[in-house]
């Protein structure tokens, strides 16, 4: 909690603020029972109406100015407490735009969404009541106390004994709630995971008929959060009644002790009075403190769980200065020579975090400016994993990759990224119209710069059929379009970034073999110049690419144009002839060279 405090520096002012209203506000309660034990002693008792007038108006006056203060110290409090939240929670969304895959894999999807806005909430919710009560009690429980000691000094011991109650209570209700709150909110992380999971892969659970097993699944993380949540409820629930229970308690004995007092002639009646009012402040203080013990931890708990995701260092970094190429002979040569997106793999491993053996090894190649580069190779082989340490989605384990002669470690990633036009396996659009899921690769580009980048993606056709054309929605991650139609707006978003490289993630596996035709020369028709990595299953896709480098258990076991391979690397052969005949290929193959 004390981590998190550091936020609130811009907020200075105004707890300040905070403190003296609330400061006043007290000081104002602490004066009633003052007021009221003056108009019974002197007033009441003495029968001077004018002094119950005159006591009565200072009263309603300092009342009033609680009143105001009151007010305005809840809406400092209110207004502080919801601008620290905005503000964390626009530093924790920058924070995690800034992870790597690394560190998405680390916290989770689901724990990073609870921590953006239920951990958040806690701390808001509990901040309020700290800028509210965690500074009144104090004052007004020691503040009471002195009073209640000036006002019947003989019946000090009965606070002094409820005190002792209360502070036991709530040691034991501290002890038993703050493991509870550890586990609430990790009870919180794994409905939200299950709920993601199930409304996700709602169609899938449907079409194995296993909404059975689905609900049960929920059931019991609902049921275990429900639990737990009870648990925490009856505890603050069981909390109050025995506090109130004291302060009856204690009411009774200031009544029993005070009248034989007041009949031994040693009390005043507005005496006893005051001191019992007194006494009713001491416990509500107590009272207030209690509900902050209770809350605290709980908050904390959020807290430490939002430091966390703040003080998470990304493994991926950008490096203090960028390398300037045209410090570097070798880079000069290349921009003179007009060969923007050279990309070359050296010696390049890689491995995942507590894996036991590398991925990637020794994988050494080159794809050059205006050429196709096709990957291909089994499941598994690591041809995602490769294309994915070009735009540094993970940072090779050794060796290194180079982009314009330019190790891409020693370049800030928006510098690197603003050269790659990246199609991911899956199509992923946002929610928005035809036209911003398009702009979403270059937003300042025109309308006809948008339909040039969906003729070639072959997804005009599509388009102009919908009820508003461009300005058409698309549902959150594209639900109201086909496989095939959001891979061809991710390829136009792609296009429409005008990239030095494009990288194509097995990114034209849901479209027919008509339509992947037409697409591939409609795009390669209007990219020239630029280098082109596609990662594809089928050998139709890249028969004629420019190089095709063949993985298999995350080595290179081949590179070379098709017809190379197909007499050399009995890895491609084994694959091509797995989709197609001999004579198969060879007709693609002529097909290719003649287009």
């Amino acid at each position: 909690m004390f981590k998190i405090a550091k936020y609130l520096k811009p907020h200075i002012l105004a707890i300040i603020g905070i403190i003296i209203l609330i400061y006043i506000q007290v000081m104002t309660d602490l004066a009633l029972p003052d007021y009221m034990a003056s108009i019974v002693n002197k007033g009441i008792v003495g029968k001077d109406q004018q002094f119950i007038i005159n006591t009565g108006v200072q009263m309603l006056l300092v009342s009033l100015l609680g009143g105001i203060c009151t007010i305005a110290a809840s809406f400092l409090a209110s207004r502080t407490a919801t601008k620290f939240s905005s503000r964390i929670r626009d530093k924790v969304f920058s924070k995690i735009e800034s992870f790597s895959l690394f560190e998405f894999n680390k916290f989770s999807t689901a724990s990073l969404i609870t921590r953006s806005t239920n951990d958040i909430q806690q701390v808001q919710t509990v901040l309020i009541m700290l800028l509210r009560m965690f500074v009144s009690a104090p004052i007004m429980g020691i503040g009471a106390i002195i009073k209640a000691y000036q006002s019947a000094p003989s019946m000090s011991w009965i606070i002094i004994v409820s005190v002792i109650i209360l502070i036991g209570i709530m040691t034991v209700l501290f002890i038993v709630a703050v493991p509870k709150f550890k586990l609430l909110q990790k009870l919180v992380d794994k409905l939200n995971l299950v709920s993601r999971e199930i409304l996700t892969g709602l169609r899938v659970i449907r079409a194995f008929n296993n909404e059975k097993y689905t609900e049960d699944k929920f059931d019991r993380m609902n049921k275990e959060l429900t639990s737990m949540n009870l648990f925490v409820n009856r505890l603050m629930v069981f909390m109050q009644p025995l506090m109130m229970l004291v302060l009856n308690f204690a009411t009774l004995a200031i009544i029993w002790y005070g009248a034989q007092l007041i009949n031994t002639n040693s009390l005043l009646i507005g005496d006893m009075m005051a001191f019992m009012q007194y006494a009713m402040q001491v416990i509500m203080s107590f009272l207030m403190l209690s509900i902050m013990f209770i809350m605290v931890p709980r908050a904390s708990v959020s807290a430490n769980r939002i430091v966390e995701v703040l003080e998470t260092e990304p493994k991926i970094k950008d490096p203090d200065s960028s390398v300037k190429p045209d410090t570097i002979t070798e880079i000069d040569a290349i921009l003179k020579a007009g060969a923007k997106g050279l990309v070359e793999f050296k010696n390049v491993d890689f491995k995942y975090p507590k894996a036991d053996e590398a991925l990637l090894s020794k994988i050494t190649f080159t794809a050059n400016p205006g050429e196709l580069t096709a990957i291909v190779g089994g499941t598994g082989s690591g041809k995602s994993t490769l294309i994915n340490l070009i735009p540094r989605f993970f940072d090779v384990t050794e060796g290194e990759i180079l982009v314009d002669g330019i190790n891409i470690k020693d370049t800030t990633q928006e510098k690197l990224r603003k050269k790659i036009g990246f199609v991911p396996q899956k199509g992923m659009l946002f929610s928005g119209s035809v036209l911003s899921n398009v702009r979403y690769g270059n937003d300042k580009a025109t309308l006809e710069e948008v339909k040039n980048a969906c003729r070639i993606a072959q997804a005009t056709d599509f388009v102009e059929k919908m009820p508003n054309k461009y300005e058409t929605d698309i549902s959150q991650g594209g639900l109201n379009l086909s496989g095939g139609q959001k891979q061809r707006l991710a390829i136009a978003r792609a296009i429409v970034r005008k990239p030095e490289i494009y990288i194509f993630d097995d990114s034209f596996s849901a479209l027919d073999f008509k339509t992947d035709l037409a697409l591939r020369k409609a795009l390669f028709s209007e990219i020239h110049g630029s280098t082109v990595l596609i990662v594809a299953q089928r050998i139709s896709t890249i028969i004629n690419a420019d190089k095709i480098v063949v993985l298999e258990n995350g080595k290179i076991v081949g590179i070379g144009k098709h017809s190379e391979l197909m007499r050399t690397c009995p890895v491609y052969q084994e694959i091509a002839l797995s989709q197609m005949t001999k004579s198969e290929l060879a007709s693609q193959e002529k097909e290719a060279n003649n287009e």
